[in-house]
């Protein structure tokens, strides 16, 4: 009988290559150029055909590809080694490892071009290889595994993580280029193994590697770990300000995060002597919410900054924080100072009182509007007679008759009030008027 294959893992688990768990990750699903094989005429043979070509038993085989006729040989049966079928991976996979010690350069080329795709199918003693061809004699060779290295970093970050830790470090050139460009697309996949890296990275001596450290913190400040936070703290500190420059550049991003930890950041940076991270803090700030305290305390702090961009950045927020007594008070005393013409001009603006200062035409600017008449109210005004604003009264229609008199009915004549006596006018009372005397008895 046939012995029953292997089940084969159906996805890659990454893991830390010093604790050997898990590496977390905040996708569910990695999609990344390594999984899919690089199409190229190889895919046209068959699969018998991809094993005689790879094992050297068939010399050369002719296919169509793109209305083309192509001859493939042992190099582009290699190649296609990926596309063969899961019966035939065990197999294929002993003729990719004999493949990495040819003698023949173009076939250690071959094998390496195919590994990142292989890998995912099985990828025992793969990366091994990939480490000692690293290094071959051959500068093609070495350039292939560099190339494969950088291709496999974003799938495979725990097989290759020695392997990019001394590229990323090497002194070539170009095999230094390279495995940076691996790191950066093990960014979008692999978040925490580039702070891993970017961590060693920070304490060497080299400081061309801190500042490309530098840049790798900003492509993954955005996720919320503990460990970007001491990245961004770590190279706050550095003594290059190029390196300070650049981290700082994220801390905007930071801030919409966690305002608290933006907050803390910004309160150091805008102490920064270069002024452009001083600058980025600023516009931290004005990420943050300005109505908390210690966010207060240093748009206050640096209006009156030594540096005229800080100030002028800080200045311009000061409307937003306080109401205008207050501000009015802060600007008499940042004007004692201020040097600036253009600082000056807008201060002098903060200060400047319409209601009290300004021309006639501006107070009556200053003045609220009067709110707009119903205009139901209208209706009512004008049925009465009323005016409405300053509009002058219609003919009042309250004033006039409802109806005209009849003959049979005159109209009554208005009356007229009833003048006063000369005697009420004098103030005489005669008593004798209100008691008139009886008829027995006599006057005196």
């Amino acid at each position: 009988m046939q012995a029953k294959e292997p089940v084969m893992a159906k996805k890659y688990i990454a893991r830390d290559p010093r604790t050997g768990k898990p590496i977390q990750t905040g996708q569910s699903a990695v999609s990344d150029a390594s999984y899919e094989p690089t199409l190229g005429p190889w895919c046209a043979l068959h699969p018998a055909d991809i094993m005689s070509l790879a094992e050297g038993t068939l010399t050369q085989r002719e296919v169509r590809w793109k209305n083309k006729t192509l001859t493939m040989t042992r190099k582009n049966g290699i190649r296609a080694l990926s596309h063969v079928p899961q019966n035939m991976i065990m197999p294929a996979h002993k003729m990719l490892l004999a493949a990495f010690e040819d003698e023949d350069p173009l076939i250690r080329v071959a094998a390496l071009e195919v590994l990142p795709e292989f890998a995912v199918r099985r990828s025992n003693e793969l990366f091994d290889w990939l480490s000692v061809l690293l290094d071959d004699e051959d500068a093609s060779v070495q350039k292939a595994a560099s190339a494969s290295l950088a291709r496999a970093a974003p799938t495979f970050p725990s097989g290759v993580h020695s392997s990019l830790e001394n590229e990323l470090r090497h002194g070539n050139e170009q095999r230094r280029k390279t495995a940076w460009k691996g790191l950066e697309a093990l960014t979008k996949t692999w978040p925490d193994v580039v702070a891993d890296h970017v961590d060693s990275i920070l304490l060497e001596p080299d400081v061309e590697l801190r500042r490309r450290a530098a840049k790798m913190i900003n492509a993954i400040v955005s996720r919320k770990t503990s460990a970007v936070w001491d990245l961004v703290s770590w190279a706050l500190n550095d003594e290059d300000s190029q390196v300070r420059k650049t981290v700082a550049k994220s801390l905007p991003r930071l801030a919409k995060q966690d305002v608290r930890m933006g907050t803390m950041f910004a309160e150091r940076a805008i102490a920064d002597p270069d002024p452009d991270v001083r600058l980025s803090a600023i516009k931290t700030i004005e990420k943050l919410n300005r109505g908390h305290g210690r966010a207060r305390d240093l748009i206050l702090a640096g209006s009156r900054s030594t540096d005229v961009r800080v100030r002028r950045a800080c200045v311009s927020l000061l409307p937003k924080l306080m109401d205008e007594a207050e501000l009015r008070a802060l600007v008499d005393d940042l004007l004692k100072t201020e040097t600036d013409p253009g600082l000056v001009e807008k201060l002098m603006q903060y200060r400047f009182d319409a209601m009290l200062e300004g021309t006639e035409e501006q107070k009556n600017a200053a003045l609220s509007p009067a709110l707009a008449v119903p205009d139901i109210d209208k209706e009512v005004l004008l049925a009465q007679g009323k005016r409405i604003g300053m509009a002058p009264a219609p003919p009042s229609a309250a004033l006039e008759p409802t109806s005209q008199p009849t003959p049979e009915q005159p109209a009554e004549s208005p009356r007229q009030p009833a003048r006063p006596t000369q005697d009420e006018l004098m103030g005489y009372h005669d008593d004798d008027d209100d008691f008139p005397p009886e008829d027995d008895e006599p006057y005196f």
